[in-house]
């Protein structure tokens, strides 16, 4: 894989923000996301540090990421347009926002009025998704699943030589927090006169996962395979 390391992850930097440190995120991570505030119309995009969420909208009226390849991407409503800029501007864009919050920096004061309280932020889904790849990867799960359609062979003979991947509904994925409705569908069962047929209602049996998910960035041309070691060119954050 391509190095992905670099300054802007030394466990000594430290924001002048001050709920920055020991927070679940810290200057080091600065996860991207889309919010929106009481009254907007629109959703903007927002990195988080510490308790506040620094306003990418904001930050590009004041002039601080000019030069940037990537600041006209930074005023969008969803991430699709930063997540599709290569790599390098995307990293570029990290170092910018680093060099922002770093401490010491020389723009803090016109930084502090692009940070947003994330108590008073309504977060978005970050993007528009198209479409989602899911991968069979979890042995529990598989076996768990497997095992309600086939008890006495729950895991299929290839399992473990070859990662099942299969597409699932782009519809499904939501803000963390929406309520999860349980699956409906048909059970086979008798009705009064003896007569086996299916009925529909909740699912009997039900199996839940965590999930790791990723967004992909910069895409491919159809056919043309990505190389492993160009794989974290293509993953965005």
């Amino acid at each position: 894989m391509t190095a992905s390391l670099d300054h802007t992850h030394d466990p000594d930097l430290q924001s002048w923000v001050d709920s920055a440190a020991g927070s679940d995120f810290p200057i080091q991570s600065l996860p991207f996301g889309a919010f929106r505030l009481e009254g907007d119309e629109r959703s903007r995009l927002g990195v988080a540090i510490g308790d506040q969420v620094l306003d990418l909208f904001a930050l590009g009226k004041a002039g601080l990421l000019e030069g940037l390849e990537a600041a006209d991407a930074c005023s969008g409503e969803t991430l699709n347009g930063l997540m599709a800029q290569p790599a390098t501007a995307r990293r570029e864009l990290r170092h910018r926002l680093v060099e922002l919050l770093r401490e010491g920096s020389s723009h803090q004061g016109s930084v502090a009025t692009a940070l947003v309280p994330a108590a008073e932020a309504r977060f978005c889904l970050p993007a528009d998704v198209g479409d989602y790849t899911d991968f069979y990867a979890s042995v529990h799960h598989a076996t768990n699943v497997g095992s309600m359609f086939r008890p006495d062979n729950p895991l299929l003979p290839n399992y473990k030589w070859i990662p099942i991947g299969y597409h699932g509904r782009a519809s499904s994925v939501v803000v963390s927090g929406t309520p999860v409705q349980r699956p409906r569908g048909q059970t086979i069962g008798e009705i009064a006169d003896g007569t086996v047929a299916p009925s529909f209602g909740p699912s009997r049996l039900l199996d839940y996962e965590m999930e790791v998910g990723m967004f992909i960035g910069p895409g491919n041309a159809l056919g043309e395979a990505v190389p492993l070691a160009r794989a974290e060119d293509h993953l965005f954050g």
